[in-house]
């Protein structure tokens, strides 16, 4: 897979951020964090995302689902360094997002993210909220 454009690459552009402290038990054999770790700290930070992005009881009823996620690894990763993890909005569809993500470790680009995010409810795909359209432009990817 080609490099995600260098525009998605600026931290700068993703309205959130939060550290995550890498494990010990995260290392792989040649000593860098491990692909299977980086994937879930992506997961822990699109959670720490929805928590900051929503109103409590927002999507009560509802559940997300990820469709698709694809995660291109920049560069290598390193124990005990912390990783920053930056996430935004690039698009909102009638029931589905895509977010982007982009990791950081000492200032460097080294994983980038995109996962679409389906709302489902008791009967199958769901309408996003209207409350939460309604601040997601605060949430989207800056230009």
């Amino acid at each position: 897979m080609p490099r995600p454009d260098p525009a998605l690459l600026d931290p700068a552009r993703y309205p959130f951020s939060c550290d995550i402290e890498p494990r010990f038990s995260d290392l792989d054999l040649n000593h860098h964090i491990n692909n299977v770790a980086i994937a879930g700290m992506l997961e822990d930070a699109r959670v720490r995302f929805y928590r900051a992005a929503s109103e409590p009881d927002e999507f009560r009823g509802l559940a997300t689902m990820v469709a698709s996620i694809s995660i291109e690894y920049l560069g290598e990763t390193h124990y005990p360094d912390t990783l920053t993890l930056h996430g935004a909005v690039e698009h909102l569809g009638r029931s589905s997002q895509q977010l982007v993500q982009v990791v950081t470790q000492n200032g460097q680009p080294v994983v980038f993210a995109r996962t679409v995010i389906v709302m489902v409810g008791p009967e199958g795909p769901a309408v996003l909220p209207e409350s939460y359209r309604a601040r997601a432009a605060q949430w989207a990817l800056r230009a």
